[in-house]
């Protein structure tokens, strides 16, 4: 892949947005959930830049809600990030980006993540390389297919000003990265995800990145209230917590976020708070023939979420 080259980034003009996102969705948070309120903890990075981490905890329906800004920058980009790109391996690099993951208390409420990032990469005598990513996810402990179908029509709505054809990208990029291959399901019902994006110029990329984060409360938000106060037994707690150990393996074996995070020096607590506050491992269980549990595994496949029966026509 080409990346973009330009003589200038305005990068501190999304900086500010991030700053402005990370802001609104603490207070939004806050106010739904009526009980707790964020805890700022802010952080310097020794080869340079920092970050602001904000953690909720035991609310009221959010049992650990983490909206992290992290910006870092260093004389080599981490291994994660040049993998993926060898001919800029040994080039300094500045990434910022918000991160976000929501462990709901109500094992009726999903489980959300959501990030938007920019990296560029500098070398003496060259214009700066560039390119965006995000997305975000969504990770149901009971199937709901009315959540499902809301949370990929906020999606698409959110991408169709940018071109009919990003939904359908992005979506089909999450459900392939969001992918346990141990297991043989996906995370969730999938999103949208996207990375390396830098066709078409800056603008329409940092537009594209910003209608994916403005989105996320408009996706997330209505779940949460539909489902905070529905009943739930002992039993469908349980499950909830064995169910988080998917969200740990994911995270620890496969996420790149986490790995880059690591990689170049971040603070710890901030890139582990996207693991459950508790979670429970149970070897060899199943559920129940026919019951709810046992219809989670229906949802663990790439579907077209807004076809008229996405039950009965996985994707391909």
């Amino acid at each position: 892949m080409n990346f973009s080259a330009d003589s200038q980034i305005p990068a501190a003009q999304f900086e500010e947005w991030l700053r402005d996102l990370q802001s609104r969705i603490c207070q939004a948070l806050e106010n739904q959930d009526g009980e707790s309120t964020f805890e700022t903890t802010s952080w310097d990075r020794e080869e340079g830049g920092g970050g602001e981490s904000r953690l909720l905890r035991d609310g009221a329906i959010f049992e650990q809600a983490g909206v992290n800004f992290s910006k870092v920058s260093g004389s080599a980009l981490p291994p994660t990030a040049s993998a993926q790109r060898p001919e800029l391996a040994g080039r300094s690099f500045e990434a910022m980006g918000i991160s976000l993951v929501i462990h709901p208390r109500n094992p009726h409420i999903p489980t959300s993540h959501m990030n938007v990032r920019l990296f560029h990469a500098q070398k003496e005598g060259e214009p700066p390389v560039w390119w965006f990513g995000g997305g975000f996810d969504l990770t149901p402990y009971y199937p709901r297919l009315e959540d499902a179908r809301h949370w990929h029509e906020t999606a698409k709505a959110a991408l169709e000003p940018h071109g009919s054809d990003l939904y359908p990208q992005f979506k089909a990029w999450c459900d392939r990265y969001f992918f346990l291959p141990h297991r043989d399901e996906t995370r969730g019902v999938g999103g949208l995800f996207f990375d390396d994006l830098n066709e078409g110029g800056f603008d329409r990329c940092r537009d594209i990145t910003q209608s994916v984060g403005n989105a996320f409360l408009d996706a997330y938000q209505p779940i949460v209230e539909r489902r905070h106060q529905e009943h739930y037994d002992e039993d469908q707690r349980q499950f909830q917590l064995y169910r988080r150990g998917r969200y740990v393996e994911f995270n620890l074996l496969f996420d790149r976020g986490t790995l880059f995070g690591i990689q170049s020096g971040g603070r710890t607590e901030a890139i582990l708070m996207s693991l459950p506050p508790v979670v429970r491992w149970h070897s060899g269980w199943t559920p129940e023939e026919n019951s709810a549990e046992a219809e989670l595994a229906s949802f663990l496949r790439p579907r077209d979420w807004l076809s008229e029966d996405p039950m009965t026509s996985p994707e391909v």
